[in-house]
């Protein structure tokens, strides 16, 4: 799951985006409001930690821009001032919540749960299920009855991506920005990379699900 930090202060998005790690998220971040929002605009991320204060453009207007060019990320906006106006503003700017500063490193955590349940089903759970697959979001183990393995991390985020969004075509681009990141050299060779190490990690766990390629596009899980 991607998040990204729009956060001026250096230190606390830094603090931000290790405790995000930590707790298996990918994370990057945006120091001031039109960089955060060209990144937004982008679509690859789950959750948007924005702060209200930035250099720029400022938090509301970088909201008000999201939610006007249709963008539906949930939205967790982080403040100093806890004046009810500047809440009652942020909410009706299109965020989904509201944290005050300072706040503990448990309530964001949380905060984060609670708005990727707006999210499909299968992320509310441990585990996912795709087929005779079973993919681990603990472990990174992806297992096929009684055999199992461990993914590497970019595996673990392709094969969770694909099998979050079951028979829907994900194209390369996609991939390379939700995988690699907005800034990432990464290209279409990377992604190729990494669905072969897949595909044979598939074999070896004798598994009916295939990965298909759509030639041109990108990638899908298919069953038996």
């Amino acid at each position: 799951m991607r998040v990204l930090i729009i956060e001026d202060e250096k230190r606390l998005a830094s603090t931000l985006q290790d405790l995000l790690e930590l707790n298996g998220y990918t994370a990057d971040v945006c120091h001031d409001g039109e960089a955060g929002l060209d990144n937004a605009l982008s679509a690859i991320y789950d959750v948007i930690l924005l702060d209200v204060m930035l250099p720029k453009l400022d938090g509301f207007s970088v909201l008000r821009r999201l939610r006007a060019a249709g963008n539906a990320t949930p939205v967790l906006m982080l403040t100093a001032r806890s004046e009810v106006t500047d809440r009652v503003e942020g909410l009706d700017c299109g965020a989904d919540y509201y944290l005050t500063k300072p706040f503990e490193p448990r309530e964001l955590l949380a905060c984060i749960r609670a708005l990727t349940r707006r999210q499909p089903e299968l992320r509310n759970t441990d585990a996912l299920e795709y087929g005779d697959l079973r993919l681990e979001k603990s472990s990174f183990t992806l297992s096929c009855g009684d055999r199992s393995l461990r993914l590497s991390r970019k595996e673990f985020d392709i094969m969770e991506l694909l099998m979050l969004n079951r028979e829907l075509v994900i194209t390369k681009e996609n991939l390379l920005l939700k995988i690699w990141g907005y800034e990432s050299d990464a290209e279409d060779n990377n992604v190729e990379v990494y669905i072969s190490f897949l595909r044979k990690k598939l074999e070896h766990l004798h598994s009916g699900v295939k990965i298909k390629t759509i030639r041109m596009v990108g990638y899908c899980l298919e069953k038996p």
